[in-house]
Order: structure tokens, then C-alpha cells, then sequence
């Protein structure tokens, strides 16, 4: 027995000996821990890098949806201007080689 703590030396072992699967208990759940939050991190990083991926094509998709917007403009423009005299006046000049009844053409010899 020993005469301070008035305990026998076996009941102080199991003691130690809970201990140290007390620690070690805690050891393993602390590297549970810690891996589980280094795959965290790791899977944090790859969303971040495909967030700003997917950040850059949404914008290059609006650049590309306000060219089209543009385009559509300009496209409805050029067909009111086709509903026009004025348009079909060029075209019948350009394409038949019409004039008007006053006008007088001058053509280079060759």
C-alpha cells in the first residue's frame, strides 16, 4: 500500500493504464478530426476554383447574350428598312440597272 495516497500500486496501474487508452482515444478522434478537415479544406478550394470558372463563363455568356441583343437590333432594323421604297429604289438601280425617267447615266467607253 502506498502510505500518501493510502492506495495499493494495482489500483493506481489500472488507473494509468485507463489513461492511457484515454489518450489514446483522444488521439485517434483528434486525427479523425484533423483528415476529415483537410478533406474539407481540399473539397473547399476545388469549389472555390470551379465557382470563379463558372463566375468567368456566366460573364463571358452575357458579353455574348448583349452582342446578340445588338445583332437582333440591328437585324430588325435592316428589315424595316427592306419594307422601304427607298430600299427597293437601290436594289431595282443596283441589281436591274434601272433609273428614273429624268435621269441620264454616263457609262465610261472601253
Amino acid at each position: 500500500m502506498n502510505k500518501k495516497t493510502g492506495k495499493s500500486r494495482q489500483h493506481g496501474g489500472k488507473k494509468t493504464a485507463r489513461l492511457r487508452g484515454y489518450r489514446r482515444s483522444m488521439l485517434m478522434i483528434c486525427a479523425v478530426l484533423v483528415f476529415l478537415s483537410g478533406i474539407l479544406a481540399a473539397g473547399s478550394l476545388r469549389l472555390q476554383a470551379k465557382n470563379s470558372e463558372y463566375m468567368e463563363q456566366e460573364e463571358e455568356l452575357r458579353d455574348r447574350i448583349s452582342e446578340e441583343e445588338k445583332r437582333s437590333e440591328e437585324v430588325e432594323e435592316f428589315e424595316a428598312y427592306v419594307k422601304t421604297d427607298e430600299y427597293i429604289r437601290e436594289t431595282a438601280e443596283e441589281k436591274l440597272d434601272l433609273v428614273d425617267p429624268d435621269e441620264i447615266i454616263f457609262k465610261a467607253s472601253k
